[in-house]
């Protein structure tokens, strides 16, 4: 296995690590409630999907504070 002659720099190091990072994922916009959602994917808000409703989706229960 090679072994480094020199060290290399932090900006040679940098540069082979820019494509490294993580990309957010890009959100659109669901066209019945408006709300954010993830493309080609039924909405997890409302349940439509390309303008008619896909699944059905039951509203939740609020916690009791006892």
């Amino acid at each position: 296995m090679a072994h480094p002659k020199r060290r290399h720099s932090k900006a040679r190091r940098d540069k082979r690590r820019t494509h490294d990072k993580l990309n957010r994922p890009d959100f659109g916009v669901c066209p019945q409630c408006k709300r954010p959602k993830l493309p080609h994917r039924v909405c997890p808000y409302c349940g439509y999907y390309k303008g008619r409703q896909v699944i059905e989706i039951k509203p939740k229960k609020k916690k009791q504070k006892r």
